[in-house]
């Protein structure tokens, strides 16, 4: 069975067009695939802890390969689960809005917390970073109000959005990435045609 984590970036529940972007793309997916398995992460709704000290003590440690002691074993415990359930799926479906020209604070502290050594990825010291993750693909759902592939970069904004979330997923050993963007969501004769013809796309990759 084929397991799918659809994370939501976006605080704005029913209002948020980057999440109907996905959920488009997904509807269509399990039409073509019944038998595949969601789990959903509302980052908005989901209690995140955070990377506090004893978090980076034992990440520190996992990387000069130490011990930990009982407060940071505590914190490497509850790292670890989470970036279980991350590694558990196959595809990644991936909803998130452009904020300040990068992506919301709830995904970067996710990804803070299950990005780490031994977890999602490892490090050589002649050749560099590696991905541990392997055979998993991810869809990015895109919005953004200004910025957009077509226009004037910086004036309207610029991309740390996806470009970010590949180098990440990349990092992790996540190579097959695709995109699908609903931008600009505000500065369009028209909006509602826009976001139909970004509808019309997200369908057409799920199928």
């Amino acid at each position: 069975m084929t397991k799918l984590l659809f994370i939501k970036a976006s605080p704005r529940g029913s209002q948020s067009k980057s999440s109907a972007l996905a959920s488009a793309y997904l509807a269509k997916l399990q039409e073509t695939d019944s038998r595949i398995e969601i789990d959903v992460l509302d980052l908005s709704s989901e209690p995140l802890p955070d990377f506090d000290g004893d978090k980076v003590a034992a990440k520190m440690n996992v990387i000069t390969g130490q011990d930990h002691d009982g407060s940071q074993r505590t914190a490497w415990d509850e790292i670890t689960t989470m970036a279980s359930r991350f590694a558990a799926a196959d595809i990644y479906l991936i909803a998130a809005p452009m904020w300040n020209g990068s992506i919301p604070y709830k995904l970067k502290q996710y990804i803070d917390l299950i990005h780490q050594p031994g977890l999602l990825w490892g490090l050589d010291p002649e050749t560099g970073y590696f991905g541990l993750l392997e055979g998993k693909r991810a869809v990015l759902a895109l919005t953004s109000g200004a910025y957009g592939p077509d226009m004037p970069s910086p004036a309207f904004g610029v991309d740390h959005q996806s470009a970010y979330l590949k180098f990440w997923l990349n990092q992790a050993g996540v190579e097959d990435i695709a995109e699908l963007r609903f931008q600009p969501t505000l500065l369009t004769a028209d909006p509602e045609a826009g976001f139909q013809a970004a509808i019309a796309e997200a369908e057409k990759l799920a199928s």
